[in-house]
């Protein structure tokens, strides 16, 4: 396990070194809490949904942890390109532990960018429901960061170059974030919409997150925790046997 600790510690401290990425990540979320969530809410008020500032913010934090954990794992592509990842294959260490010790790392990452945005959002006015019920958003940002760094990790095993990565952008990152009702309701949708909701992983994350930070759900929690289980372990699965096929 001192492998996995390595690379886990590994991907921790390049995070802390690189203040320019650690600020410029809020740049969109804030944008979105900001234009979104006061733009937005005299509209979303008035329709009989109360703050929206306070329904947008878990969707907000599940946003940010998406695409952190996703572009962890991407770069996979870039230490393939510069050779480091060549010299950590060539160690005498089981691929699988090499995995699991940049997964881990990229959801530590993608969690605490989570952290930072929760704490700009309650400075911009967003408060949970109830202190007792961090813990399970905690939890909920855990599974999100896993599941989707295991993602990217699927998808940085899977890729021989950057070209990919804006195609990986518009056709499953952003698909995935915007039906995920991390912006809407997922109430009285058309059947499609509804299909398409219920089909994103990260509609159970962020469900849950509202579930814990501000008292309302659209799933039960048990079906939340469920499904982001199942997809944290199959796409765990799945990244270890394309990280376990990578050719350098």
């Amino acid at each position: 396990m001192k492998a996995v600790y390595i690379l886990w510690l590994r991907e921790w401290k390049r995070y802390l070194r690189s203040k320019v990425q650690m600020i410029a990540s809020l740049g969109q979320p804030v944008l979105y809490l900001v234009a979104l969530g006061f733009g937005m809410g005299p509209m979303f008020a008035r329709g009989g949904g109360g703050s929206y500032l306070q329904f947008i913010t878990p969707g907000i934090i599940g946003m940010t942890i998406l695409f952190n954990s996703v572009f962890s794992g991407i770069a996979l592509l870039w230490d393939r390109q510069f050779g480091f990842l060549k010299e950590t294959l060539v160690a005498p260490v089981p691929r699988i532990r090499i995995m699991i010790g940049r997964t881990l790392g990229a959801a530590t990452v993608a969690m605490m960018q989570g952290l930072l945005v929760a704490i700009v959002a309650m400075i911009a006015g967003f408060r949970p429901s109830s202190l007792a019920a961090i813990p399970l958003g905690l939890f909920f940002m855990l599974m999100i960061a896993i599941v989707f760094a295991g993602f990217g990790v699927v998808i940085g095993s899977s890729l021989k170059d950057m070209q990919g990565f804006q195609l990986v952008m518009n056709f499953l990152v952003l698909p995935i974030f915007f039906l995920s009702g991390a912006l809407f309701p997922l109430d009285h949708l058309n059947l499609p919409l509804v299909i398409a909701t219920r089909l994103d992983p990260l509609s159970y994350g962020v469900d849950g997150l509202r579930h814990a930070l501000i008292g309302t759900t659209h799933f039960a929690t048990t079906t939340d925790i469920t499904v982001l289980a199942c997809m944290a372990v199959a796409l765990l699965c799945l990244g270890a046997w394309r990280f376990s096929r990578i050719e350098v």
